[in-house]
């Protein structure tokens, strides 16, 4: 199939909707007309166009990778926004990145060269992925879209839209689904898959991805999930820039400052990195020449990112909202918070990981509570807060579990769990409502309202904390912190877990 056979309504390789983009304005120096789009990408929301797409802009200013332009795809309802948005900027959107010391800078960035909401053209998307064209499809799905079991670490096909795509005959409605019926398609007219390239922050999201897809696969067609087993690459990844939501605010300076109107751009700290495995199944973009650090092994790196940035993150969230911040920098520019975050770095979560080739982890940490401290991200405790159910069990579980194992230190970790019990009883420390931001929120809320009556029935759920609650050590930390939030408060029951 040709690429004048799929030409669709909202290729957006012409000339910038954006208005005027005055000259101090970085902006991209090709020639936008002349970018092939070979990659698709899932989910274009923030973090995508403030990282993979940025890198690959960064290769097309260099005069490289014209041919690995963006195809972004949004597959959710909500999706449609974003989109209809691109789409009106013929794909074109500015990233805004806050410094420190309260300076911005700007770019626009120009890879993505097509935008399509799926539902309302899944034929077209489906036709787009099989075209020979496509030679990678990335994906930023967020954790839990990924249907993982986290009791059994197998795929969880009762998903309503899984049940849907397994119905003989069905329209796509996932990413699963989209990307399993090209594959098919594919493998049926005898040409060679493309790479699928997790950005999602997962251990060995790669191969999370394989294993989730491929068991999807297996439902519908036994052979075709052998054949993508054996001939479709899934690199692992691990990808980190923090990119808060953009606020109206954001939108009002850009305009003010910079002269940029621009529907929905992207705000970010200075801070991005990208390390990737260098395994792909019809080649790449030249991605090292823009930054990337193309490795053999990601393990170390991602377990580094995961557990110290992605844990302590959550570490941070839960405890800093019950005791009155907004923003994450508030809370890391509190000594106590800042204390605790070091505390649980270090003693905690450091020693479960593995040596990590060329980083100094005493740099790594120190240099995330400057990240994390950083005023202008103004990164809201409610987003980091969110879908805590598909974060804690990938990003804290893990070191629990390996210190319990080792005897290593617990309590701050304990304290965690605890705080994030005592947020999703839904009222604060002051008696104003939470609203509670979780696929499972009705069980997680349930749990913790049983608190009276059972007080570890937060933890009693094995498909985010396994058999936790059978452990004594971990039980009377967690139950002792629980306690101390009930009747001290977040403040005083940290500074208790840190002196004892």
């Amino acid at each position: 199939m040709t690429q004048e056979h799929i030409a669709h309504p909202r290729a957006a390789a012409g000339a910038a909707l954006l208005p005027v983009v005055p000259e101090w304005v970085a902006s991209p120096t090709y020639d936008r007309s002349q970018v092939t789009a070979s990659i698709v990408h899932f989910g274009v929301g923030g973090f995508h166009r403030s990282h993979e797409a940025v890198y690959l802009d960064t290769l097309m200013n260099q005069g490289q990778a014209l041919e690995w332009g963006i195809c972004g795809v949004g597959v959710l309802p909500h999706d449609r926004r974003i989109i209809d948005t691109l789409d009106a900027q013929r794909g074109l959107y500015t990233v805004v990145v806050k410094h420190p010391d309260g300076k911005w800078s700007a770019q626009v960035v120009g890879s993505i060269v097509e935008v399509v909401f799926a539902p309302a053209d899944p034929g077209y998307v489906v036709d787009r992925l099989a075209d020979d064209r496509t030679r990678i499809v990335s994906m930023t799905i967020t954790e839990g879209g990924y249907l993982v079991n986290q009791e059994t670490g197998e795929f969880d096909a009762g998903d309503p839209g899984i049940q849907q795509d397994l119905a003989p005959g069905a329209v796509p409605h996932t990413v699963f689904g989209y990307v399993v019926a090209a594959l098919a398609r594919r493998r049926d007219q005898g040409r060679a898959p493309f790479t699928v390239m997790s950005c999602d922050n997962l251990p060995d999201n790669g191969d999370v991805a394989k294993r989730m897809i491929c068991a999807f696969a297996r439902l519908k067609d036994p052979g075709l999930a052998d054949w993508m087993e054996a001939n479709v690459a899934f690199p692992n990844s691990m990808v980190d820039r923090i990119t808060p939501v953009t606020t109206e605010q954001d939108i009002e300076r850009l305009t003010d400052q910079f002269g940029v109107t621009d529907l929905w751009p992207v705000v970010c700290e200075p801070f991005s990195q990208w390390v990737l495995e260098d395994r792909f199944t019809q080649g790449r973009p030249p991605f090292e020449d823009a930054g990337v650090q193309l490795v053999e092994d990601v393990v170390p790196y991602e377990l580094m990112k995961l557990r110290l940035l992605n844990a302590s993150h959550q570490a941070l969230c839960y405890l800093g909202y019950l005791a009155g911040h907004t923003y994450a920098h508030e809370v890391c520019q509190d000594p106590l918070f800042v204390r605790m975050l070091a505390t649980f770095m270090e003693q905690e979560a450091s020693p479960t990981l593995q040596p990590v080739p060329g980083v100094d982890l005493a740099d790594y940490r120190r240099q995330l509570l400057e990240r994390f401290a950083n005023p202008e991200i103004r990164d809201p405790l409610t987003r980091l807060c969110a879908e805590s159910s598909d974060r804690i069990p990938q990003w804290l579980v893990p070191v629990i579990r390996h210190n319990l194992r080792t005897g290593g230190a617990i309590d701050v970790s304990a304290l965690v769990v605890a705080s994030w019990a005592r947020y999703a009883e839904g009222l604060d420390e002051r008696g104003r409502p939470i609203d509670v931001v979780d696929r499972r929120r009705e069980a997680v809320t349930a749990a913790a309202a049983r608190r009276h009556e059972d007080p570890l029935a937060f933890i009693r759920d094995r498909d985010l904390f396994g058999d936790l609650a059978d452990d004594e050590r971990f039980t009377a930390a967690y139950t002792k912190a629980l306690t101390g939030l009930h009747e001290k408060g977040a403040v005083a029951t940290t500074q208790a877990v840190l002196d004892a």
